[in-house]
């Protein structure tokens, strides 16, 4: 385990009815411009909630950021912040809605062209505004870490950003506040948490059996609650452990002082871009075939995931690393999320599309050891047809 510093600002305000706590943590002062997704927040009472916990504070909203949210809808919200004199924001939604909160926080004050933001990976961002939020949606861990994902439609450009400035002050989880999800975007959550996890975890040994036992616990408990979590919607306890698990996926603890990979994210995201697929069902086209592709680098860590995650003991190496990757794929299919482009009606000319915008992005040299090039991005695409 090689050196690191661990730092994470954000307060946690977890358990049933939590919103009402907004009235505490929002400074009294502040002029708030709430954030929000589509039409379920308000017809859920969830926007009530909030708007009753901020009392008396200068409020205005803006909805409909996407479930990939675009730079151009971002901006619109960028200039009723300027327009407005807002100093506070907050998000009311899942992981789409708070990392276009980011984005807001950082371009209201940002003296150049905003995207540049997204372009130089948060490097430019020198201020932000302070924001807090209400996650409605466990997926991406958005709520407690300083990284985002935003898309530039008109380029078809999905680039990730983060920034020191862009933690949430505080994020408010009440696990009721899913109980309305469908059950889509519950599955598409559990399969972003599992990937997150997987991103930090199925690497190389690092001497760090802390980070791995703690990356083993979370994945073990996603597998165990997703039956539960999509059967029953208002199981209080089990959207709990859910909502807790995503957030500790993405909070950097778990990643913390050990290598960790993202190609599968880094060619996810260009699938977003290029077809529109939900982020977590790109990870599950992706993921299993990197494995594959992978699986000699990956080795080691691949029979310890196998072991310990899926109990797969028996057999020679390969053997069990065939299971181990087979296993993974039959949990997303499990969830009713396909690991195959062909169940997108997607082809060979859907690969090619993925890589000349992986060459203009530079994601060229992908994964924990920069050995994932275009032609490996190739075969791994070529192996998910």
């Amino acid at each position: 385990m090689k050196n690191f510093e661990f730092h994470n600002p954000t307060k946690i305000v977890f358990g049933a009815d939590t919103i009402a706590q907004l009235s505490r943590l929002v400074p009294d002062s502040a002029r708030v411009l709430i954030l929000y997704g589509g039409a379920s927040a308000e017809k859920t009472g969830t926007l009530d909630e909030v708007r009753t916990a901020l009392g008396g504070r200068a409020v205005r909203e803006f909805g409909g950021i996407e479930p990939n949210p675009s730079y151009e809808t971002l901006m619109r919200a960028v200039e009723q912040v300027r327009r407005d004199e807002i100093d506070y924001l907050l998000a009311v939604g899942g992981g789409s809605v708070i990392d276009g909160t980011k984005f807001v926080a950082a371009a209201a004050l940002y003296d150049g062209e905003p995207w540049e933001i997204a372009q130089s990976g948060g490097a430019k961002v020198r201020r932000a505004l302070p924001f807090g939020a209400v996650l409605t949606l466990p997926a991406t861990g958005s709520e407690m870490n300083n990284g985002a994902v935003v898309t530039h439609k008109a380029t078809q450009s999905k680039l990730p950003f983060r920034s020191p400035l862009l933690f949430p002050q505080f994020s408010v989880l009440d696990p009721a506040k899913t109980f309305t999800l469908p059950a889509k975007q519950v599955a598409n959550g559990l399969v972003d948490a599992f990937v997150h996890i997987v991103e930090q975890y199925l690497t190389y040994p690092a001497q760090a059996p802390v980070q791995d036992r703690f990356a083993e616990g979370l994945l073990q408990t996603l597998v165990e609650i997703a039956p539960q979590a999509l059967a029953e919607p208002d199981d209080y306890d089990t959207r709990a452990t859910l909502m807790w698990t995503a957030t500790l996926a993405l909070n950097g603890l778990i990643g913390a002082g050990v290598p960790q990979d993202w190609a599968t994210h880094m060619i996810g995201h260009e699938l977003t871009a290029l077809y529109d697929i939900d982020h977590a069902r790109t990870l599950a086209l992706v993921l299993p075939s990197l494995l594959e592709v992978q699986r000699e680098t990956k080795r080691a860590k691949l029979l310890q995931y196998g072991a310990r995650v899926w109990g797969i003991r028996d057999g020679s190496e390969a053997q069990r690393i065939d299971a181990t990757i087979a296993r993974t794929r039959a949990f997303f299919e499990g969830l009713g999320i396909p690991t195959r482009l062909s169940a997108y009606h997607l082809g060979q000319a859907a690969v090619d599309a993925v890589l000349e915008q992986l060459s203009t992005h530079g994601m060229t040299s992908l994964g924990e050891h920069r050995d994932i090039d275009l032609a490996r991005s190739r075969r791994i695409l070529e192996a998910a047809l």
